[in-house]
């Protein structure tokens, strides 16, 4: 006899309550900020190898300004072209989250309200033009930032990620019950 695993997740997703013990729910209601995609960005970033090596390039051009600086104090000739890329690539990486932030909030400014629901089963993102259901094998991961939620796709780049901002919740007590839903599904990075 074939048994079909997945039907009793796809029926939570769906919007069935779930039943039993343990069984959890939490709702969200939100319209996406800057704030919030830039919170959102800079969770990403600090797991992404991508993020990792613009850190690793920003220090490496910190020490060509030191070396520059004490060619300088010790009379040599030395370029001023280093400190101004430090300026200038330290600047895009402090700035890059807020800046595609204000993208990604004109496009999510189309989809109108988000109406999130998680349950153990994964989550549900309905906005007024779709609807999408996640379980959480598509994003096994999470990070949680001062204000937010901000779940994360296995690839090496990060690439997918779904913000759950904590102002968006129904009660105070629901920011508890939605880090233990993750806490028990999902991996904390």
């Amino acid at each position: 006899m074939v048994e079909d695993q997945g039907a009793a997740q796809q029926q939570e997703l769906s919007g069935e309550q779930p039943q039993g013990p343990g069984a959890d729910v939490v709702e969200l209601e939100y319209r996406p900020t800057v704030a919030d995609l830039s919170s959102a960005l800079r969770a990403r970033r600090g797991v992404s190898k991508a993020g990792r090596r613009q850190f690793w390039v920003l220090g490496g051009a910190a020490v060509l300004v030191a070396l520059e600086a004490a060619l300088k104090l010790a009379g040599q000739d030395a370029s001023t072209l280093p400190v101004i890329w430090l300026v200038v690539f330290g600047a895009l990486l402090v700035l890059s989250p807020w800046l595609q932030a204000r993208q990604f909030q004109r496009l999510a400014e189309r989809q109108g309200t988000f109406r999130v629901t998680v349950t153990e089963a994964g989550l549900t993102v309905a906005t007024d033009n779709s609807t999408t259901a996640l379980n959480w094998v598509a994003q096994p991961r999470y990070r949680e930032t001062k204000d937010a939620f901000v779940m994360i796709s296995p690839d090496k780049n990060a690439v997918g990620f779904t913000m759950l901002p904590k102002r968006a919740v129904r009660t105070p007590g629901d920011v508890d019950r939605l880090r233990a839903i993750l806490d028990r599904n999902l991996t904390r990075v």
